[in-house]
């Protein structure tokens, strides 16, 4: 599996894998895009920004677990989830609408809560 590196001011760098063969082109589009550097929008506990990458949905859903990675079409934005948002109904994070999950964080997703609105992130492909 391919892995990227997730840097940022508040959580240093964090490793996660892409999973290819969940959403093959999502996963894809997004190596192919790397490296990207965005600025952080808080929504709960996720944390999104725009990409330049634009696709459909592709085996998307609502309801994921901490720790994925995904794309979220209606706002061209990459998703790092590590908790419930406001549509949650239960613990576990919910999109706004659908999201093609591509990756998983490696280690505790929680250290994304140190992330605040407007700090900038970067996510390079790993060695």
């Amino acid at each position: 599996m391919p892995r990227i590196k997730i840097l940022s001011k508040s959580i240093g760098e964090v490793e996660a894998e892409v999973i290819l063969d969940r959403n093959p082109r999502t996963a894809e589009e997004i190596l192919k895009a790397l490296p990207i550097e965005g600025i952080a929008n808080r929504w709960g506990d996720e944390i999104y920004f725009s990409i330049p990458v634009r696709l459909g949905e592709e085996n998307a859903q609502e309801v994921v677990e901490e720790g994925d990675l995904a794309y979220w079409p209606p706002g061209h934005a990459l998703c790092i989830f590590f908790g419930p948002t406001p549509v949650s109904d239960t613990e576990k994070p919910k999109a706004a609408s659908p999201v093609n999950v591509f990756g998983k964080i490696k280690g505790d997703p929680k250290i994304f809560k140190k992330v605040r609105g407007g700090e900038r992130i970067r996510i390079l492909k790993s060695d």
